[in-house]
């Protein structure tokens, strides 16, 4: 069987640089990952959260590879590009730290198989998405080489549309579609299964509450992935067992989608044999291969 690669320009995707001789120290005393170990080969996945805990803003960290370009790149949804700038700078203060948008010199590429590789290894500026492998790759790089980065590769140039169904197949939740941005813990939107969270590296910004949440093992809300029978219902539709809601619905095609979940109430609602419906779809739960934590006893592994 003949594998097709494909690549697209991430186009709701923005560009936050931070750079200067604090710039290191400055990211690794605010994010969830450890910045101070990262390198140009290692890319992080991670956030930055409110005191209380809340995801403000997730993205991948990248160090350029070329030497003479110092500072990390901040790889985010689009309409946080502003947000974020602003409340970096709030964080600023006397460090010597230069955060600006990059949106119209730079842009995020994705590079993909429909199957997960690791023989297949793109060199610069590709790496691999810190969150699974089975993403397969990104860059950062001036958006109007995406024709000649995707030949490079031998790869066809699609809409970032068919980027978004590999997510979802996947059941990578997406902030602003899956969980809701100033709302949602690290937990809830599985950043501790992606490599988002680094619960060694000591404080950074909310820390104590998602540290105790980590240890007491009290998460109660998770983004899944779900098989669905039905017109794709739009995201923020509730999702109801019986009389009660359960959750509420995200992004979804082909399909395929994925749900806030409350996992208790859908695993009680499972038991008593009830269906889970959004708008007028039934959802199935699907556990995936990354998923690490506790699941409804009715639901069936991918394969």
């Amino acid at each position: 069987m003949r594998h097709v690669m494909q690549a697209a320009l991430l186009s709701d995707r923005g560009i936050v640089k931070v750079s200067g001789a604090d710039a290191c120290r400055f990211l690794h005393g605010l994010l969830t990952a450890d910045i101070e170990t990262m390198t140009a080969a290692t890319p992080c996945y991670a956030a930055l959260l409110t005191p209380q805990g809340k995801i403000v803003a997730d993205f991948i960290v990248v160090q350029p590879a070329d030497a003479n370009d110092a500072g990390f790149l901040l790889d985010c949804e689009q309409t946080l590009v502003g947000p974020l700038v602003a409340r970096l700078n709030f964080y600023k203060l006397r460090a010597q730290v230069a955060v600006e948008s990059l949106a119209d010199t730079a842009g995020a590429f994705a590079l993909w198989d429909d199957v997960a590789s690791s023989a297949r290894q793109p060199g610069p500026p590709w790496f691999t998405d810190p969150r699974l492998d089975a993403l397969g790759w990104r860059a950062i790089a001036p958006p109007g080489l995406a024709a000649d980065m995707a030949s490079a590769q031998g790869a066809a140039l699609v809409d970032d549309a068919a980027y978004e169904a590999h997510r979802i197949a996947l059941g990578i939740p997406r902030g602003g579609y899956d969980f809701t941005y100033g709302d949602a813990f690290p937990h809830e939107a599985d950043m501790d299964q992606f490599n988002g969270v680094d619960f060694d590296k000591g404080c950074f910004v909310g820390q104590e509450v998602v540290s105790r949440m980590q240890h007491r093992g009290t998460v109660r809300n998770r983004v899944v992935p779900v098989s669905l029978d039905g017109d794709a219902p739009a995201p923020g539709t509730p999702v109801v067992a019986g009389d009660k809601i359960v959750g509420a619905m995200g992004s979804a095609t082909d399909g395929r989608g994925l749900a806030l979940l409350r996992l208790d109430r859908v695993a009680d609602a499972m038991g008593a044999g009830l269906s889970l419906f959004a708008g007028t779809a039934s959802l199935h739960p699907v556990k995936p291969v990354w998923a690490k934590f506790p699941w409804p006893d009715a639901a069936k592994a991918v394969e």
